[in-house]
């Protein structure tokens, strides 16, 4: 009995190892993604999300941000912000202008997760299964409404009650991230 206590706890702290000492995956940049999905980074190149890092800057929304209840000066370092402005700011992703440049902005990875490991999958095998790209962090938007409202939600200043027009309607939201093209693969 005292060796089955003694294998199960090695097995246990083997097992709390693994899980404490697993690494993150990476994030990557749409930059990188766009060179297998172009035609989707054209599109989302032209939203709001992919420029969303200029609004913090100050001469830019103006009249937005009073109607908040903001003042027009420079967030770009405001933490509040820049966790909805930015690519895995808190996560791992963007730490700052200067050592992370291309993370600035809602990107694929905002919506979709750190993409160092799934992208890996794709590049090995063009037919990848989509199962396995989900088991390694690849999110599916349409799958997870609670990803949007992390910055849709309580805590942006602008909702619908300062203008109707931030009025988050999810489906509706989905369609105007980017479009939607099919994959050349079935997966």
């Amino acid at each position: 009995m005292k060796k089955i206590i003694g294998f199960v706890s090695v097995l246990f702290v083997m097992a709390l190892f693994l899980v404490t000492n697993a690494v993150a995956a990476d994030y990557i940049s749409a930059k990188k993604c766009k060179a297998c999905h172009m035609k989707q980074y054209k599109s989302w190149s032209q939203t709001n999300m992919a420029n969303s890092f200029e609004n913090l800057k100050a001469g830019v929304k103006v009249e937005e941000k009073k109607k908040a209840g903001l003042e027009d000066k420079d967030y770009t370092t405001d933490p509040k912000c820049l966790k909805c402005h930015t690519t895995g700011y808190g996560k791992g992703g963007f730490v700052s202008m200067e050592k992370t440049p291309d993370l600035a902005g809602v990107q694929c990875e905002s919506c979709h997760g750190p993409g160092s490991d799934f992208s890996a999958i794709m590049k090995k095998n063009k037919e990848f299964a989509l199962a396995d790209v989900k088991a390694a962090g690849l999110i599916i938007p349409s799958e997870d409404e609670k990803g949007c409202m992390a910055c849709h939600g309580g805590e942006s200043p602008f909702v619908e009650k300062v203008d109707p027009k931030y009025k988050f309607d999810f489906k509706e939201r989905l369609k105007n991230t980017h479009e939607h093209f099919p994959l050349k693969n079935k997966h």
